[in-house]
């Protein structure tokens, strides 16, 4: 993250989306350097500020009011308060769309018609506008009315019953992955589609409608399992870590607790056989292969237990590491970021805090993930840290015109 140009700079987003999925998206459009403008309604804002714990220390390290949850996806934005129940307020959102190049929403389907803020209201006014909606089942078929939330997602989905120990283990059951993944991966599957959206734009000069919906994510990221079911109608089972295509590719006791050996082909297992002293691993018919390797795992799998329980996994890293065998530890957040390797990458970004923005919390520096784009001539771009709620509202307004007894008469009637 540098002072090279973004890739961006040109493309205004208007962002009416709250939660993870929708803000995952924008964030991603802000680190490239598109100018991002989150509206939050006022006195609230995103639902996600008071999701906690945890929640941000300040300067003294004391715990503020603040959910830590919200800076994980609105860096680089500015944000303002509208109330767009309001007549005044719904032709701010006007104004702003009539200036955007992207609009995301992810209200519930029909929501924004009622405001005059639907697609074809604002394409009426702005014909280039890009207007990408998230909703947890997309805008047809029977569910579309529904609610849809991540956890609720990943049940239907599929993803939770491939997810955890198999049945007669111990901590059987399915559970959910640990982060919200199909917010996550909606976030990126709608930036690729606006993004694509743009591109058509160049050549036809007019924008389009993005429908975009949890549940699809969430079934396309099935991958490889959907893939096997639809065409073998095989249905895929829970199997805790291990994979159902490649063996070994799983965790492994150590002598001071666990490591993860990911071993995709007939070559890396060959080289780990004869780095751990069992190069007949490697000759015998039953592991030679990884089609035999993954039928025969029964007899692999404790094999090779008995070996990796001899030594720390601080010593088998060491000694797989330069042998192209993958190997690993099973790390804590804390540890992953501890990692030299995402230290020399600088995946942790602290951006300073003005004082006062939050109000009476002392809060110095807001730490974030370093975006993963590396774009290496117009990479991703520091502008913002997190918005506290309606940070920038006066600075939007007066871009569009309103002057300080105007902006004051809106603050009076609750509009801003």
């Amino acid at each position: 993250m540098t002072e090279k140009p973004s890739a961006l700079p040109h493309i205004k987003v208007l962002d009416l989306s709250r939660v993870l999925a929708g803000p995952w998206c924008t964030q991603m459009l802000a680190d490239l350097g598109a100018d991002v403008v989150k509206v939050e309604k006022p006195g609230e804002g995103d639902d996600t500020r008071h999701w906690g714990p945890p929640f941000l220390k300040d300067e003294h390290g004391n715990t503020t009011e603040h959910a830590s949850y919200f800076t994980s996806c609105n860096r680089n934005k500015r944000s303002i308060t509208i109330d767009i129940a309001k007549p005044e307020g719904q032709a701010i959102i006007k104004q702003v769309a009539a200036q955007s190049d992207v609009l995301v929403e992810n209200f519930k389907v029909g929501g924004l018609a009622h405001y005059g803020l639907d697609y074809e209201s604002l394409k009426a006014i702005n014909p280039r506008l890009i207007y990408c909606s998230i909703t947890g089942f997309g805008q047809t078929g029977p569910y579309a009315e529904r609610a849809g939330y991540d956890l609720m997602i990943q049940a239907m989905s599929g993803m939770m019953s491939i997810t955890g120990r198999p049945d007669g283990s111990p901590g059987e059951g399915p559970l959910r992955v640990g982060v919200a993944i199909t917010d996550v991966f909606t976030g990126i599957y709608a930036t690729t589609a606006i993004l694509a959206a743009i591109e058509v734009r160049h050549r036809t000069g007019v924008g389009q409608r993005i429908d975009m919906s949890l549940l699809d994510v969430g079934m396309a990221i099935l991958a490889n399992q959907a893939a096997g079911y639809l065409n073998t109608g095989a249905v895929p089972q829970r199997q805790g870590n291990s994979h159902p295509s490649l063996a070994p590719y799983q965790d492994f006791p150590t002598l001071d607790g666990a490591m993860l050996l990911a071993i995709g082909n007939d070559g890396q297992f060959g080289r780990f056989s004869h780095a751990v002293g069992k190069p007949e691993w490697a000759a015998d018919p039953r592991f030679a292969t990884t089609a035999q390797r993954n039928i025969n795992r029964t007899a692999l799998i404790p094999a090779m237990s008995e070996v990796t329980r001899t030594r720390t996994t601080a010593d088998w890293v060491a000694l797989l590491g330069d042998k192209a065998v993958p190997c690993g530890p099973i790390n804590r957040v804390d540890e992953a970021f501890a990692e030299p390797q995402a230290v020399a990458r600088n995946l942790v970004i602290n951006q300073p805090v003005a004082p006062g923005l939050f109000g009476s919390a002392a809060i110095k520096n807001i730490a974030t993930v370093a975006s993963p784009l590396r774009l290496v001539d117009t990479p991703p771009v520091l502008h913002r840290a997190p918005p506290a709620m309606g940070q920038h509202t006066t600075e939007v307004l007066e871009g569009l015109g309103l002057d300080t007894a105007a902006i004051a008469a809106l603050r009076e009637q609750g509009v801003v």
